[in-house]
């Protein structure tokens, strides 16, 4: 037994060149995170992560990223093994918790956790699956689908804020630049209708975001993200558990569950049409 010794635990602001160290302690928890994340996590709140160190050494971390004066979205809560269950996790985990003050909360837990989540005072609003499929290599193409960086980035931000509980350009303009990705807009009479990403990540690929107007949308899309790995890897996909047309598009690349999260939030719940999101963008950020 390794008993909390609260004199030598200190938490403080992680810095940039520390973050990286938190998504690769993400990626030994199976959470497999895209290899160029970690900075577009920082460049999207540099205040919001947290380090808890016992005598000098990083034992515990957390983020709690703040969109604008609204919102915040918890994230990378993780306790080394050794020191789980002695009230460090708890500690850092308040912290996180009280510079959201004022703010909508949200989170993607486990789901095990839930009770522990509710004592915090987070209610479950619905459930994320990850499912896993494999890529395609076939390539579609189609003439309303156009890389994200060549449509007017303030029009991809307001139609990222139709499906997103928050402005979050920050975040957009580092995420839609990532190395061995894939972003794409569906674009007609000069409006934007869909938008998704795909990336790379510790094992395979990951989509997110998919936000799409329709299911014939979204169809097109994924099918031109599926068909950008080179080889067919592993690829995943997060859906909203209500919504049914993403269930629909997961059966269609044989997709299987992997994985699932309690969406919760602390405060009232944002209003976000679960209808036209087909896939989050990360468990991480939101």
């Amino acid at each position: 037994m390794i008993p909390m010794t609260k004199d030598l635990y200190t938490i403080r602001q992680m810095t940039e060149e520390e973050i990286p160290l938190a998504v690769e302690w993400a990626a030994r928890e199976g959470w497999n995170p895209g290899l160029y994340d970690a900075p577009c996590f920082y460049a999207t709140d540099p205040t919001g992560f947290l380090i808890g160190e016992l005598d000098g050494s990083m034992i515990a971390c957390k983020s709690a990223v703040k969109y604008g004066d609204d919102f915040g979205f918890m994230g990378f809560y993780m306790v080394a093994p050794e020191y789980r269950g002695k009230g460090y996790g708890y500690e850092i985990w308040k912290r996180g918790h009280d510079s959201l003050k004022g703010r909508v909360a949200g989170m993607d837990g486990v789901v095990e956790q839930q009770p522990n989540y509710r004592k915090s005072g987070y209610r479950l609003a619905y459930r994320n699956i990850r499912m896993e499929g494999k890529a395609t290599g076939m390539s579609v193409e189609n003439v309303h689908l156009i890389p994200a960086s060549e449509v007017s980035f303030d029009s991809l931000v307001k139609y990222d804020r139709q499906y997103f509980p928050a402005e979050r350009s920050k975040f957009l303009e580092c995420w839609i630049q990532q190395p061995e990705s894939l972003a794409l807009t569906y674009v007609e009479k000069g409006s934007i209708l869909g938008f998704g990403m795909i990336r790379k990540c510790r094992i395979g690929y990951k989509i997110g975001p998919l936000f799409s107007e329709s299911e014939n949308i979204a169809n097109l899309i994924s099918g031109a993200l599926f068909g950008f790995p080179q080889e067919v890897e592993p690829v995943f996909l997060d859906i909203p558990e209500p919504n049914e047309a993403a269930h629909k598009l997961v059966e269609r690349y044989k997709m299987k569950k992997v994985f699932e999260t309690a969406r919760m939030y602390h405060g009232k719940p944002p209003k976000v049409d679960l209808d036209h999101v087909f896939g989050v963008t990360t468990f991480e950020l939101g």
